[in-house]
C-alpha cells in the first residue's frame, strides 16, 4: 500500500503542482453535474497497482453504464463495463475472461444514469488537497463493496485520478492525462460478449 500511495504522489506532483493557497472545496452539486454531463470521453492514463506494479493504456467512457480500460503493450488485457456487467479479459489468452456485476464496483457510481452525491451516506469524505478537491464515495446501501477517491481540479471542473478500494480492501488508482469528451464511440467498444481468445474491438 505504502508504494503504491507514494508513486500516486509522486505523479501528481508532477502533474499538478500545487503554485497557488488550497481553493474552497468543490461544491457536491457541482461535481454531480460535470459527472452527469459526460456523455462521452476518454484519455490516455496511468495505474498503480496494490502490488507496485504500474501499467498505461486508454480509457474509454459511454455514460451511463459503459466503460473501458485498453492496455498498451506487453499487457495484453482489457477490462470492459456494460450490459450491468464488468468483465476482466486477456486478449492473448484462451481462458474465459472473469466476470463480476458493475453494482460491485465503485464505478457504478460515477457511470450511473444520474449522479447524485447529496444523496444521503453517498459521500463520506469531501476534502481539499492544494488546488484539488477530494471526494469519497461509496453506494450507500452496500458500503461493503468498497469506496471510490475521486480527485477533482476546479475552473473548470475536471475529473483528474481516482482510487478504488474493492471489498477485499486492495486499492488501485487510475491517473488520467486529460479526458476529452464528446467524441463519438462505438458501443462495440462496451460489448461484454467476448469471443475465447480474441478481442471484441
Amino acid at each position: 500500500m505504502k508504494r503504491i500511495l507514494t508513486a500516486l504522489a509522486m505523479a501528481l506532483a508532477v502533474a499538478f503542482p500545487v503554485s497557488a493557497p488550497a481553493q474552497d472545496t468543490l461544491p457536491l452539486g457541482d461535481i454531480s453535474a460535470y459527472l452527469n454531463g459526460i456523455e462521452t470521453a476518454e484519455s490516455s492514463f496511468t495505474q498503480f497497482n496494490e502490488d507496485g506494479s504500474r501499467s498505461t493504456g486508454t480509457l474509454y467512457i459511454k455514460r451511463p453504464g459503459r466503460m473501458r480500460f485498453e492496455y498498451d503493450p506487453p499487457n495484453s488485457g482489457v477490462v470492459i463495463a456494460g450490459s450491468g456487467t464488468v468483465i476482466v479479459h486477456d486478449t492473448k489468452s484462451n481462458q474465459p475472461p472473469e466476470t463480476y456485476p458493475l453494482k460491485r464496483t465503485p464505478l457504478s457510481i460515477i457511470l450511473a444514469s444520474e449522479v447524485d452525491l447529496d444523496r444521503a451516506n453517498m459521500v463520506v469524505g469531501h476534502s481539499t488537497e492544494g488546488d484539488l478537491t477530494v471526494v469519497r464515495a461509496q453506494d450507500p446501501d452496500n458500503p461493503e463493496y468498497g469506496h471510490i477517491d475521486l480527485t477533482f481540479s476546479a475552473d473548470p471542473v475536471a475529473l483528474r485520478q481516482w482510487i478504488i478500494t474493492n471489498e477485499q480492501g486492495a486499492r488501485t488508482a487510475v491517473v488520467l492525462d486529460g479526458l476529452t469528451t464528446g467524441a463519438a464511440l462505438s458501443n462495440d467498444l462496451f460489448n461484454v460478449q467476448v469471443k475465447r481468445g480474441g478481442s471484441n474491438r
